[in-house]
């Protein structure tokens, strides 16, 4: 009922993106983790950062396997130095980036236990707060961990390369441009973003 409802949506409002979407598989977003799995959740986000999937997997194995039964928490990220995190694969940066996630979050000056409750942009704002974090991060925790339906990242380069194919942009599109396009996708603007990256792998 719920995926005929999103595509009745898209369909009625922008019938080009509905031309991608109707010919995929739609499983409707819902809260993907409990809040104890948050922080380790972003850990991988943030070893994950413009690495390709198999060598973001790799890296975060290994990384996995410096945990004892894979509990991961700021104090033992805390125990581990940055020489043992770059030991397994990750850079100088995101082995600073993850420690400095642990202290903020042990510190509470990052709240993760209540970004269920907060709406997107309170979400963004608290996340944002650690080094390495940004909004592009900070999105893709919204739709694949918080299960958020309504959001859409203007740093996404593959969204803009998808708006650029499927709706005839010589270059790709700006900002205004795109909003005069994901504006009509409220409030499914996920789903949106699924159609345009499908968009894109369909082509590679």
């Amino acid at each position: 009922m719920r995926v005929r409802k999103i595509k009745a949506h898209f369909k009625k409002s922008d019938p080009v993106i509905f031309g991608v979407i109707d010919k995929m598989k739609i499983t409707p977003l819902e809260l993907m983790e409990k809040p104890s799995g948050y922080f380790k959740k972003l850990c991988r986000e943030i070893i994950s950062q413009q690495l390709a999937g198999k060598a973001a997997r790799a890296i975060v194995g290994r990384f996995n396997k410096l945990f004892d039964g894979g509990k991961i928490n700021p104090e033992k990220v805390l125990s581990i130095s940055e020489q043992t995190f770059r030991d397994v694969g990750m850079s100088w940066a995101k082995a600073r980036y993850v420690r400095d996630l642990a202290l903020k979050v042990k510190e509470k000056e990052v709240r993760l236990s209540n970004l269920h409750d907060l709406e997107n942009h309170l979400v963004i704002e608290e996340l944002v707060k650690v080094k390495g974090i940004g909004n592009w991060t900070a999105e893709m925790f919204l739709i694949f961990t918080l299960g958020r339906e309504d959001v859409f990242s203007h740093g996404d380069l593959g969204l803009r390369k998808g708006l650029q194919k499927l709706y005839g942009f010589k270059d790709k599109p700006s900002e205004r441009q795109t909003n005069k396009i994901v504006e009509k996708w409220g409030p499914y603007k996920s789903y949106g973003c699924f159609a345009l990256w499908e968009s894109v792998d369909s082509n590679d």
